[in-house]
Order: C-alpha cells, then sequence, then structure tokens
C-alpha cells in the first residue's frame, strides 16, 4: 500500500521513523513519501519536505512566515493528489495537519492522526476538526482516550508514549565519558535548550551565563537533530561547552543533571532517571497570547502525567540567572532522590514498549 505521512518537527521526525519501521515489517512492499527529516529517509520514507524548514514557533513567527506556509499547504495538497495514497498519518504538527485534512477528507482520503493535537490545553475548538475529517485517533498520554472517546465520542485508541520504547531501546554505552574525553573529576550537567533556532537563541545566551556558577560541574549541549554544530558555536562563543548530536540518551544517563526546555526532552530525562529543571522562555507577544489562551498548570510533559509539580518550572521572567542558580544548586543537593521516586510513578503510568507496534498495526488493518 502507499502511505502519505506528514511530520513538521524534530520529535515527529523520530515517531515517524519508528512508525515507517513497524509499517515496512508488516506490508515490506509498502510505498511511503513523507514530510520529515533524516530519521524517517533512514527508515525508507522519500522526503518531500524536510522539518527544517518546516518549524516555526509561536504567533509572531508564524505570521512573518505566512507566505511559506501557505506555499507549503498549497504545494501538499498537489503532492498527495499526484501520489494519490491509500492512507495519510499526520503526525502532531496540527496548524498544518488539521488543515491538510480537511481537504483530503473532500477527497475521502483515509486519515489516521497519530499522536493528538493537545487540544486539551488549548484551541478546544479543534476537536470538531478530528471529528468530522479524522477517521482515527491515536492518542500517547493516558488521560487523553478519555477525554476523546467518553467527553468527545471520536474513534480513539490509546497506544502508550513512543518516547518510552525508544530511550528503553537503545542501549547505554558504560564507556560513553571516556570515549567523548569528558573529565572525570567532572559530574555532567546537560543542557537541551530545544529543537528550534528561534527557542535556542532566547534561552541559551541565559544558561551560558548560568555556569559561570557552576565551574566545578562540565557542561554539555545535547545537540537537536535538525540543528547544526556551527549554529551552536556562533551563540557559545568563547564558552568552554561540548556540543554532542546524535548521543542525547547517553549524555543523560550519565549527568548528574539536565536543564531542559519543556516537550519531549522533559519525558526522557525523566525515563532516564535524570533530574531536571525546565526552563523556557518566548516572545514577549507569543507569551502574552498564550497566557490568555493555554489552559493548563504546568508545561511539561512529566508535571502534566503525575498532575503536580514534580520537577521546577521557570518560565519566561523566571527564567533568568538567578533563578535558575538557585533551583539548580537545590536539584544538585537533592539528597533524598524525590524526584526520581516520581519518575518511577510516569514509567509505570506509561509502561508501553510497543507503541509503534501497536500504532501500524491499526493503521494498516483501518486500510484494508
Amino acid at each position: 500500500m502507499k502511505y502519505y505521512i506528514i511530520a513538521g518537527e524534530a520529535s515527529g521526525d523520530l515517531h515517524g521513523s519508528n512508525l515507517i519501521k513497524e509499517i515496512k515489517k508488516k506490508d515490506p512492499l509498502a510505498i511511503i513519501r513523507c514530510w520529515g527529516g533524516d530519521l524517517m529517509k533512514s527508515e525508507g520514507g522519500t522526503i518531500v519536505k524536510h522539518i527544517k524548514d518546516l518549524s516555526f514557533m509561536g504567533f509572531w513567527e508564524v505570521i512573518l512566515n505566512l507566505r511559506t506556509i501557505l506555499n507549503n499547504l498549497l504545494f501538499c495538497k498537489k503532492d498527495i493528489i499526484s501520489f494519490n495514497p491509500d492512507t495519510i498519518i499526520y503526525i502532531d504538527y496540527p496548524g498544518f495537519n488539521l488543515r491538510i485534512a480537511k481537504w483530503a477528507k473532500k477527497y475521502s482520503f483515509n486519515n489516521q492522526y497519530y499522536i493528538s493535537p493537545q487540544v486539551w490545553a488549548w484551541k478546544e475548538n479543534r476537536v470538531k476538526f478530528l471529528k468530522k475529517y479524522i477517521n482515527n485517533l491515536y492518542v500517547i498520554l493516558p488521560f487523553e482516550k478519555d477525554y476523546f472517546k467518553n467527553k468527545h465520542f471520536l474513534n480513539v485508541e490509546y497506544v502508550g508514549h513512543p518516547i518510552v520504547e525508544h530511550v528503553l531501546n537503545n542501549k547505554i554505552n558504560s564507556s560513553f565519558k571516556n570515549e567523548n574525553n569528558f573529565d572525570e573529576n567532572k559530574e555532567i550537567i546537560t543542557l537541551l535548550p530545544g529543537s528550534r533556532k528561534q527557542e535556542i537563541k532566547k534561552i541559551l545566551p541565559i544558561l551560558l551565563k548560568v555556569l559561570k556558577n557552576f565551574e566545578s560541574y562540565q557542561f554539555v549541549i545535547a545537540g537537536a537533530p535538525s540543528i547544526e554544530t556551527k549554529f551552536y558555536l556562533s551563540l557559545l562563543k568563547k564558552n568552554n561547552v561540548k556540543i554532542l548530536h546524535n548521543n542525547t540518551y547517553n549524555l543523560l544517563f550519565h549527568s548528574k543533571a539536565a536543564i531542559v526546555t519543556s516537550g519531549t526532552a522533559t519525558l526522557e530525562a525523566a525515563i532516564l532517571k535524570t533530574p531536571q529543571l525546565v526552563c523556557y522562555k518566548t516572545s514577549s507577544l507569543s507569551y502574552f497570547l498564550a497566557k490568555r489562551l493555554v489552559k493548563l498548570n504546568y508545561i511539561s510533559l512529566v508535571n502534566l502525567i503525575l498532575n503536580k509539580e514534580v520537577v521546577k518550572e521557570l518560565i519566561q521572567k523566571d527564567c533568568n540567572v538567578e533563578q535558575i542558580t538557585i533551583e539548580l544548586n537545590k536539584l544538585l543537593s537533592n539528597k533524598n532522590n524525590s524526584i526520581v521516586k516520581d519518575y518511577e510513578i510516569l514509567l509505570r503510568i506509561l509502561g508501553n514498549k510497543k507503541t509503534s507496534e501497536k500504532t501500524a498495526e491499526l493503521i494498516i488493518n483501518s486500510t484494508n
């Protein structure tokens, strides 16, 4: 069969690549055309648009790039018609994907949505779009099934969070520190400043000022897949910070702590039982608008799932050198491992190592 997959961000590329792998196991003759990144390409997907050209963060940034987005929508529709897939698979990326899904439904395409838009947080009116234009919805957070099925009556399956299987299936290298020339006398603090250039520009300069207060530690940036090393170097200037690509899980596993921009990375740190501090800052306009639209008590997935503040969140004005220094000191001196205990509860809730396999099987069955 022919599958058309649309992912617009680094996390979508990761989860899309694992989904492609499982689809090909169950459907060896599958032809897969997609919007994604290098990971999806490595599993045999034909990339027509790369994620590095697709990700725009925040309200103002979207407005500035509106012409590009509209051109992408037009191109995507033409490409789908030309390819004529048996199934279209949407992976998160709701601003774009819901527009394509609405259009595709008019042409009777089989619309399958993997990793639901977080409509329970904001833009709840999007539920109407999902109900009207999506054949099946595959959710990855435990509370989402009840929300969509019992409150809004959608065709929904809870498949578990794909990051769990991905992290747990990656082998930890015991010689990692030696092989990467780390200072054995200094513990590591990992920096995960985001996957988009806009957010990295906001967060990283602040973190670089923080590290001067922690000279007994070595700081390492876990490079995002779509961000080239030279971009980080342009921000680092003379700061002695390592940049390590394609080894985030080993880096987190061997770290004393991590400073994370909210997103999937908060779950990755939790699964690897690395104490973390969540820091987030965006443009004043984007924050002003989001504050009035988003209905959440927390921004990190760890806190959202457990419904309490397990990891400290420093957002916008609180994301400053003084506050980060105070909270990081607290984190490093945490002697009772209370965070790790909460992580174990989180893992029991999420515990599913076969998310991609289950999702692939459900999608294939929906097409037959």
